[in-house]
């Protein structure tokens, strides 16, 4: 396994779509491993794998405390969703440091197949439905920020700006 670098906001690759993947072999398998070890060394709770370079079809997400709960999607896609939503203050390992609520559907069906091709189904709420759908945008090429407001979303990229220039200035 090995440390992916994570690719940074607005980085192109971040705003392409992901392929959907068609071989399902050890290259897939150890893409999942190194993301995973990557997500847990961040530390984060999800990970698409345009996050680190790969335009393909699969996402990583362990949002239990003890980093004992991988879960591995590959091709997945938003079944259903509830009508209630529920707001979540929301970051990303791919604009480190900056965090703003969303709002959200509070339940979601999610449809996907494991790290073998056989296809699952997750029904979620909470924070796992964030974190789902979260990362499904990613593959998708689209950021938690381009949810929000304009004037948000404007407010936000100034805010990110800032911490990097105070990082590089540490």
């Amino acid at each position: 396994m090995a440390l992916l670098p994570i690719i940074q906001y607005p980085d192109p690759v971040l705003a392409a779509k992901a392929e959907p993947v068609t071989e399902f072999n050890d290259e897939l398998r150890k893409l999942a491993a190194d993301m995973a070890e990557t997500m847990y060394a961040a530390p984060g709770v999800g990970l698409a794998a345009n996050q680190v370079g790969s335009l393909k079809r699969i996402v990583v997400i362990d949002i239990t405390d003890e980093k004992n709960n991988l879960l591995v999607l590959v091709n997945p896609y938003i079944k259903s969703h509830t009508e209630e939503l529920a707001e979540f203050e929301e970051g990303c390992l791919s604009l480190k440091g900056l965090y703003e609520k969303v709002s959200r559907p509070d339940g979601v069906t999610v449809c996907a197949q494991d790290l073998d091709g056989k296809p699952f189904e997750i029904e979620a709420t909470g924070l796992l439905a964030v974190c789902l759908q979260h990362e499904l945008d990613h593959l998708d090429g689209t950021v938690f920020i381009d949810h929000l407001s304009r004037l948000k979303k404007d407010r936000a990229k100034t805010k990110l700006r800032k911490l990097r220039k105070n990082d590089k200035q540490a």
